[in-house]
């Protein structure tokens, strides 16, 4: 699971790195709103944890910003402001949780894997996840377009799943590299070309609206026109 920190505490920053890493989390880690927007808007994140008193743009503001771009992550938000009001006001800004500082690392761990456990749940009580006419459905694997069902090799689902739950998300090249295969990027490998192609041919060959788009640069994102 990939988490996100946003904290321009460089000490505070490295600590929660660390110590998320030991528990078996891949973790990005940026100092500044703008940098926290960035990625937050372009990788898929389990969740994250954001600080208001952000350089560049504040915390609350790069969350409005990621909701009104229909991005779901879970955010705990970590603040030294205290009262009940800012709670609040975290809270209705678009945060799921808010710890203050300073803070016991057992329970913010705690409360992390509290709003991983509770997206799983939503995520299954859903049933199925819709992009345009194409269906997914985590639970049975299956795979549908227009009601024809669509069989895919292990790779193409497991890819097609992390797209459908980032709709709309570019995802870069690397990101897709170590969400399906699992390790480093390398600069001349085009393995992940080779796998879109074939997700392509399954999902959009047939058909004259393409789901599965090139975003030059950047990398691939899925969504309906």
């Amino acid at each position: 699971m990939r988490l996100l920190i946003v904290e321009d505490d460089k000490k505070i920053a490295s600590f929660l790195e660390k110590g998320l890493q030991e528990a078996g989390f891949t973790v990005d880690v940026c100092h500044d709103g703008l940098d926290g927007l960035t990625l937050a808007l372009t990788e898929p994140y389990g969740a994250a944890v954001i600080d208001i008193m952000l350089p560049e743009l504040d915390g609350l503001t790069l969350i409005e910003k990621i909701r009104e771009k229909g991005v779901s992550t879970p955010v705990l938000i970590l603040s030294a402001r205290q009262s009940v009001d800012d709670r609040i006001e975290g809270l209705q800004r678009g945060g799921d949780d808010y710890m203050i500082k300073p803070f016991s690392f057992n329970e913010l761990l705690a409360r992390i894997q509290a709003l991983l456990r509770r997206g799983q749940k939503n995520g299954a009580e859903s049933g199925t996840i819709t992009v345009g006419d194409l269906v997914l459905n985590p639970i049975t694997r299956e795979v549908t377009r227009c009601g024809q069902k669509i069989e895919l090799p292990a790779k193409e689902y497991a890819l097609l799943d992390l797209m459908m739950r980032n709709p709309g998300r570019v995802l870069s090249k690397t990101s897709i590299l170590e969400q399906i295969y699992d390790y480093s990027f390398d600069p001349q490998t085009n393995v992940i070309d080779v796998l879109v192609c074939r997700l392509r041919t399954h999902v959009d060959k047939e058909y004259k609206t393409k789901l599965i788009h090139t975003v030059r640069g950047m990398g691939y994102v899925l969504r309906a026109e």
